[in-house]
Parts: structure tokens; C-alpha cells; sequence
């Protein structure tokens, strides 16, 4: 198997729930040696439902393949030395727990800098470690509410309400990643580690300000805060005559082609559709006028249609369809594989595509602890000293 862009790179996995853990996997993907360092009692996230098995959660298995399990008691003199040897073999170090906790445990960035000068000390949690919130649990919806998530969802819904994914956690892990390997360069290139912090607040905020930041980018304010097309009423999917599509005549072309197949010329010369600006202030009718006439005509006809237009469309997947869907059964993205205990499972791959160093799933999600006895022995423990430190129920 080709070796991963990230061959030969450590990194330790000191977080827990999604953000973390999925950040370390994708690196992971890329070819990282990631080691799981998990307490007696196990990621949290181990125990969620549905399962087979106490300790391997669906979603556990969604974010830990590609890593090595060690279990230590990181509150105990033997677990903290044992830590600590681990931290002089690694290139990174991933955690989520809160700048307190860490402080406690004699594994703040200063403290483990002094152990390993090369180290990148990756810490993401809730809010910036020098403001007043910084000891605040953060958990997605609290992240969402934080930045102005939830408040976009009330301009679109009316309620304020949350994205029905993990997003805060999900962006995170990404911007994780990124920070990370930045880091990494600077790493290569001089020798010399450093802290890198993502505060899931703010990495929310910048996500949502992109666009949403809109007439108030400017000062003074020329407009309102928010971006009208994503707000209006109307802005989602349509029905057709036997079923949901994605209907997204975009530009000026696209619009006035949709309407003369539809047998609407009049709509298509419509000058409230016609430049950007107009457009702008009349989205509502557009939609409005689209979803009148996207029951007229089946899916597949109207996926026709658009295709010969070049008319932007797409059928609305249901969850399930992801299984018998051609292009992701095509691409291998999604696809059974067999889990050491867990038996016949579905994997999401890598969705990424690197030419000369592809990513690959190379380990299955590990039980706890599952790599205790191999790490230590790595890191020169023998004997005596490795059967004190491994916890029966791990091995």
C-alpha cells in the first residue's frame, strides 16, 4: 500500500465526543500514526446508540479508525511518566479538554513544551482560552447558539433552532486539521513547535459571517446583516410530480432557460429577474414561481431538461438511497467492511483524492485500550512495568 502524505508523522488523540476524534481520523487517513490515548472509563462517545457492543457506538466507529487504543490513568504517577514518554515521540498532540483540566493534570501547552520542544500542542474547546468563557462546557448546540446559527435559522424558519448535524464539531475537525498541518511546515521548516487553539465559537462565527456578514461589511452599515438568497422564504427544495429535487436556476441564462421550458415565456423576460440587483430584491417571487411549476413535470424529466440546459439540479437523496446510490457505490465512499468484533459494518471512506499519496483506512476502530501493551513496549517499557500499567478490562 502506498504510503499516506502524513507517513511518518505522530500524533497523539487526547480528545473526546466528535471534534477531536474526527480531526485525528482524517489525519489518520492521510497516513498519520495516530495513538487514542483514552482514561479507564473510555470515550464518552464509545457508549452511544446504536451498537453492538457496549464500547463501539456506531458513531465511535465513524471517528476513530485509522489510530492505536492506549489507555492510562492520566491522574496517576505511573499514567502522567507514561504520557509523558509518549509526548517525547510525537510530532502533534490533539485534545479538547478544557484549559482548567489541563492545567490540573500538568498537561498545559508550557508544560509539555519543556518535554517536547517540537511539538505541535493543538488544544480546541469551546470558547478562547483568555476570555471570561473559557471554563464553559461547549457542546454543539451551545456553539450553534453561540454564533449565530441558531439566529440564521430563525430568519429562515422563523424559530430559532439547530442544523440537524453536528456542524460546529464537524467544521471544527476541519478547521483542526488545517491549523494542524500549518503548523506542521512551520514545524519542518525551523524545528520549533507551538500552541495552536481553535475556539469552536469563533471558528463559527468566521464560517457564518462569510456571507451573512453582508451589508455590514462595510462601515457604515450599507444593508443588513444576513444573505438575503439563503434566508428567503422559498429557498428549498421543490416538489416535482413524484418527488423532491434541487431546482437552482442561478444566473440570468439559467433563469430565462428554466421558464421557456417551462412554457413560461413571460417569466423569462420577467425584469424582476433579470440583473443581480433586481434578483435580489425579488427572490421570494422567483422561488415561489419556480415551485409552481416543478409539479408539472416527474423528477427525471425535469433532470433531463436541466441537464441539456445547463440548468444547476439535483434529485433530494434520502439518507438511505446513499447504499444503492450509483455514483457513491461507484466511488467506493460508502462500502462494507468487516470489524474485527463488530462483525459486517458500513464504512464511510476518505472522500478526499491524492494522486501520488493516497488516503486509505488501514485500521479499524480499536477497542479501548487495545493498543496498550504495544505502545508502552514502544516506548521502552518491558515486562513488570507493562502488566502494572495495562488495565485488565483493556486487554
Amino acid at each position: 500500500m502506498t504510503e499516506g502524505a502524513l507517513h511518518g508523522i505522530r500524533v497523539i488523540d487526547l480528545s473526546s465526543v466528535v471534534m477531536g476524534p474526527y480531526a485525528t481520523q482524517i489525519m489518520g487517513d492521510l497516513g498519520a500514526d495516530v495513538v487514542k490515548v483514552e482514561s479507564p472509563a473510555g470515550d464518552s462517545t464509545r457508549h452511544t446508540h446504536p451498537q453492538r457492543h457496549d464500547g463501539m457506538g456506531a458513531l465511535a466507529l465513524n471517528v476513530n479508525r485509522n489510530k492505536r487504543s492506549v489507555e492510562l490513568d492520566l491522574k496517576s504517577a505511573a499514567g502522567h511518566e507514561a504520557f509523558l514518554r509518549l509526548v517525547k515521540t510525537a510530532d502533534v498532540l490533539v485534545t479538547n479538554m478544557r484549559p482548567g483540566a489541563l492545567q490540573r493534570l500538568g498537561l498545559g501547552y508550557e508544560q509539555l513544551a519543556e518535554v517536547n520542544p517540537r511539538l505541535v500542542y493543538c488544544n480546541a474547546q469551546g470558547f478562547r482560552s483568555d476570555s471570561d468563557r473559557a471554563g464553559l462546557a461547549a457542546y454543539d448546540e451551545i456553539v450553534q447558539a453561540s454564533s449565530g446559527m441558531a439566529d440564521l435559522m430563525r430568519r429562515a424558519t422563523g424559530k430559532p433552532t439547530y442544523a440537524p448535524t453536528i456542524l460546529a464539531d464537524k467544521l471544527c475537525a476541519l478547521t483542526i486539521v488545517y491549523s494542524v498541518l500549518a503548523a506542521v511546515v512551520h514545524q519542518h521548516t525551523t524545528g520549533r513547535g507551538q500552541r495552536v487553539e481553535v475556539p469552536m465559537a469563533d471558528t463559527m462565527l468566521a464560517f457564518n459571517l462569510v456571507e451573512h456578514l453582508a451589508g455590514h461589511t462595510f462601515e457604515p452599515a450599507i444593508g443588513p446583516m444576513g444573505f438575503n438568497r439563503s434566508m428567503t422564504e422559498g429557498h428549498q427544495a421543490v416538489r416535482t410530480a413524484d418527488g423532491w429535487a434541487c431546482i437552482l436556476p442561478y444566473t440570468e441564462k439559467n433563469i430565462a432557460d428554466f421558464f421557456r421550458a417551462a412554457g413560461r415565456e413571460d417569466l423569462a423576460a420577467d425584469p424582476r429577474f433579470g440583473d443581480p440587483a433586481s434578483r435580489a430584491k425579488h427572490y421570494s417571487e422567483l422561488y415561489d414561481e419556480i415551485g409552481k411549476l416543478s409539479v408539472e413535470k416527474t423528477t427525471a424529466q425535469w433532470q433531463r431538461i436541466c441537464a441539456e440546459l445547463s440548468v444547476p439540479f439535483a434529485p433530494v437523496l434520502e439518507l438511505e438511497d446513499v447504499e444503492t446510490d450509483p455514483y457513491y457505490t461507484g466511488s467506493g465512499l460508502v462500502s462494507l467492511a468487516e470489524h474485527p468484533t463488530e462483525g459486517t459494518y458500513r464504512q464511510v471512506g476518505p472522500p478526499m483524492i491524492l494522486s501520488d499519496t493516497p488516503a486509505s483506512v488501514r485500521r479499524h476502530t480499536p477497542a479501548r485500550g487495545e493498543h496498550t501493551s504495544e505502545l508502552l513496549a514502544e516506548l521502552g517499557y518491558a515486562g513488570e512495568e507493562i502488566a502494572n500499567l495495562v488495565s485488565p478490562v483493556s486487554e
